[in-house]
């Protein structure tokens, strides 16, 4: 990677925080996914994870994305690292909720309409990480 003047590493090609098409459709995604959460009977066990309000998940999963994407460190300057596994450690993360969470996200992906080379790399990418957060 090559360095910039200012000694940061050069970024080759458009993150896919840039492909998205950055921060006001991270937040369709992240609202897209929190609505179908919400309303969809076969997230139930995803949804229940989540209390009362979605509120608080809905930001924390925005800022959260930004970053991960390539883009703004939101989570990072308010929290610190994002510590993903522990931090879902109080929930009950087995294949269901995996699944729910990764159908619920690729539906939100698909219903804002991104590109499908671009829903199929972030399915591939999710599905690492969500999988990875199992712990039952």
């Amino acid at each position: 990677m090559a360095a910039s003047d200012d000694d940061t590493p050069a970024q080759l090609g458009p993150t896919p925080f840039d492909l998205v098409g950055g921060e006001t459709r991270v937040r369709e995604i992240v609202d897209r996914f929190y609505d179908l959460m919400d309303l969809e009977p076969s997230f139930k066990e995803l949804r229940a994870a989540h209390g009362s309000t979605l509120d608080d998940a809905r930001d924390k999963l925005f800022w959260f994305l930004c970053g991960w994407l390539g883009g703004p460190q939101h989570y990072i300057e308010r929290f610190g690292h994002p510590r993903l596994r522990a931090r879902h450690m109080p929930f009950a993360i087995g294949i269901l909720e995996r699944n729910q969470w990764l159908i619920c996200m690729h539906q939100a992906m698909v219903d804002i309409g991104l590109d499908t080379p671009l829903v199929d790399r972030l399915d591939q990418s999710f599905f690492t990480t969500a999988d990875w957060m199992r712990n039952q």
